[in-house]
Formats: structure tokens, sequence, C-alpha cells
């Protein structure tokens, strides 16, 4: 019938985009698949494939209501948010997504890699694995080294690459998505360039020698 064809080349373009569109790409270019964190301590707390595969970093999920959710909490969103820091900042949740997004594009360039990948790498070698307490009574205070919780080693290494960056943009030539970019890549290499590699490594130094 003229419906019938009139219906058929629509449905089968409609199957030829659902045939395009199955796999989940962040920013419609970076695939999840073939990411893999390094670290088997951290491996939940890096949500990264599979389910948590997101075509934007914007989910305005609710990851503060209970303990560990967040570490459900795609990675690339968790960094986004981390990018929106410092009062003037607040709220601009798109403007952080955009900055994410020029950044992983450097990344790319400058290395030819996935950035999710490099950006995971990052968060694996960025935070510290000892740090040192607080222990006092009495007003005699001395530290004491403990072992870092996973959960917490990712919130600081997004929380220290995010700190590396703005403080390098700050009264800079250089965009924070250029800075970001850098210390992300440095991050993952290892180098002490990097803002959140020194910070760990002093914290560990100072954790060693409290032991």
């Amino acid at each position: 019938s003229m419906l019938g064809f009139r219906l058929f080349p629509s449905s089968e373009r409609a199957l030829r985009k659902m045939e395009t569109a199955a796999e989940v790409k962040l920013f419609g270019k970076w695939s999840y698949d073939k990411v893999e964190v390094n670290d088997i301590s951290l491996v939940d707390y890096i949500a990264v494939q599979g389910k948590y595969a997101r075509f934007l970093p914007h989910s305005a999920g609710r990851y503060q209501h209970k303990r560990f959710r967040k570490a459900q909490c795609l990675i690339v969103e968790r960094l986004v948010n981390a990018v929106m820091r410092k009062g003037r900042n607040n709220g601009k949740k798109i403007k952080a997504v955009l900055i994410v997004k020029h950044a992983f594009d450097i990344i790319n360039l400058l290395t030819d890699e996935n950035p999710i990948q490099v950006l995971v790498d990052a968060v694996v070698n960025g935070g510290p694995r000892e740090d040192s307490t607080r222990i006092g009574s009495a007003g005699v205070v001395r530290r004491q080294a403990v072992d870092v919780s996973p959960l917490r080693r990712v919130n600081q290494a997004i929380w220290l690459i995010c700190t590396g960056a703005r403080e390098s943009a700050f009264r800079n030539v250089k965009t924070i998505a250029e800075c970001l970019a850098d210390e992300i890549m440095n991050a993952a290499k290892g180098s002490s360039n990097s803002y959140a590699i020194k910070k760990k490594d002093e914290i560990e130094r100072v954790a060693k020698a409290n032991r």
C-alpha cells in the first residue's frame, strides 16, 4: 500500500541509525571499551565502562545521597564537577563540560591515545597511597602514617589534578583546557611536572617519615 511504501524507507533508516548508535561514545568520539584501570584496588572506584558509559558527562545524578554512591559516577563527570570550582564558577557545569571536552581533544592530538584512558591512568597515578593523620591527646600532637582507602585516593587524585590545572592557568596566557590537558598527561606519565604527582610524592614522603 501507499502507506507501507511511505513507512518502509524511514523504518529502514531508523534501523540503520540504531546500528550506528549502538556504541556509546563520550562526546560522540571517545570509545569506552578497551579502557582499563591498571590498579586492581581502584577498579571498583573508577566508573568507566559498560553501564557507566555516557555520551555527555552531565547526568544530574544524585550521587551525594548515599555514602559510596559517588563511586558509581562516571569518572569524567567527577572531573567535570571538580573543574567547576572556586565561587565564580559554581554551578556552571556546561562551561566545565566544554573545558573537559577541549582538554580531551588536546590530549588526543598530543598523545594519539584515547583521552579517557589517559585520564584513568592520571587518576591511578595521582592519588597518594599513604598519608599521615594527627594523633594527639593532652596537647602532644604527633603524626601517624596510615594507608589511604581506594575511594579517597580517587577523590584526592581528581582534586589535585584540577587544583594544579587551575593554579597554572591563573594569570597565564594558557587556557584552563590546555593546562588541564597538560596536568592530566603529566600525571598519567608519572612526571614530576605534574602538580598532582608532586603533591602525592610529598604526602607519601611525609607519611614514610612518620611511620
